[in-house]
């Protein structure tokens, strides 16, 4: 494979890249949503959140590699945005939504309107193959029963596709029965329709395609935030000064930055391994769950190598480092399946 972006990609990555720039204020609060509203439809404007649309629905009919840019630009900036529902959401409906499902969320995922979101972690089982979560034919209908957790973007999520025991529904949050509290989702005899299901043409697929599409995005998303953090760091330790010399002249401190490099680099050419494979229709399998072992287990320690160089700076709220340990924290958690 070629681990070069394309022209196409690299406008992607240019133009979210002076979006974010642009955009992003960290000491603008946060909507009523509960995120940058502001930066997510300014986004969406400029066509970015729909690039994996076909053109009947208004978008540019690319895929996940082009998705994967910009998830990657978005975890550079820690961006106060629902960037998962780009893998959680607007992937796995493409693929798998039916006419109706594809023509009503779609278009307003890709405008900034929208959040769709995927409650594919359970208590104790990420990422879960197996959900323990039932579906109970009722009459016609299907009663939803179950906890989910590390749902992203939950509080401001439209629908939440939700694994069960007999496939993967559309689950209004606010509907009947659900209860949120922070990430968590329960639901208790939820009510849905084999309307509200997405298509399963073999027994598994759905659930199987959900879990990819979000692991490949939580993966690009981290592999944003890290590379983030690495810049951040590189450029603290070459401007701050201890007994009249930059920090990164000291041969311990090269050292730790260097080991962060390696971290990063290796976390990015597997993860765009993974990436490449499933976006070009090969099996994904066993990248993504090697790229997802790597981040899992190298992102959090590099994270904190990050702070360790940043001294007592490195815990300021003020400072954006916090950030990308959150984002990073977060997603190292969900990609240890």
């Amino acid at each position: 494979m070629d681990f070069i972006l394309d022209e196409t990609q690299r406008e992607i990555a240019g133009l979210a890249a002076e979006i974010l720039g642009r955009e992003i204020d960290f000491e603008r609060p946060p909507g009523e949503r509960g995120f940058d509203e502001q930066v997510w439809r300014a986004l969406g404007k400029a066509g970015l959140l729909g690039v994996a649309l076909p053109p009947e629905l208004g978008g540019d009919g690319l895929g996940l590699a082009e998705v994967a840019v910009l998830l990657t630009e978005l975890g550079r900036a820690a961006a106060p945005v629902p960037a998962l529902t780009l893998a959680f959401g607007l992937l796995p409906l493409d693929r798998l939504g039916t006419p109706d499902q594809r023509a009503e969320l779609l278009p307003e995922i890709a405008a900034g309107e929208a959040v769709v979101t995927a409650a594919v972690h359970e208590p104790s089982a990420p990422l879960t193959a197996d959900p323990s979560t039932r579906a109970v034919a009722d009459g016609g209908r299907w009663l939803l029963t179950g906890v989910k957790t590390s749902v992203p973007s939950l509080a401001a999520a439209t629908r939440v596709l939700v694994p069960t025991t007999a496939g993967v529904f559309l689950v209004d949050p606010r509907a009947d029965g659900v209860t949120i509290a922070g990430t968590t989702m329960r639901l208790d005899g939820v009510a849905v329709t084999e309307a509200n299901q997405v298509r399963d043409r073999e027994s598994g697929e759905a659930l199987a395609t959900l879990r990819r599409y979000a692991l490949a995005g939580m993966l690009a998303l981290g592999d944003g935030a890290l590379a983030g953090a690495l810049a951040l760091t590189t450029k603290h330790v070459g401007q701050r000064e201890q007994f009249g010399r930059p920090l990164a002249t000291f041969q311990a401190v090269a050292q730790q930055i260097a080991d962060v490099y390696i971290a990063s680099r290796t976390v990015h050419l597997a993860a765009l391994s993974a990436i490449w494979r499933l976006a070009s229709g090969r099996d994904p399998y066993p990248d993504l769950d090697i790229a997802g072992y790597w981040f899992a287990g190298e992102a959090p320690k590099a994270l904190a190598i990050c702070h360790h160089l940043h001294g007592g700076l490195g815990v300021d709220i003020t400072y954006p480092l916090h950030r990308y340990y959150a984002m990073v924290k977060e997603l190292s958690v969900c990609t240890s399946n």
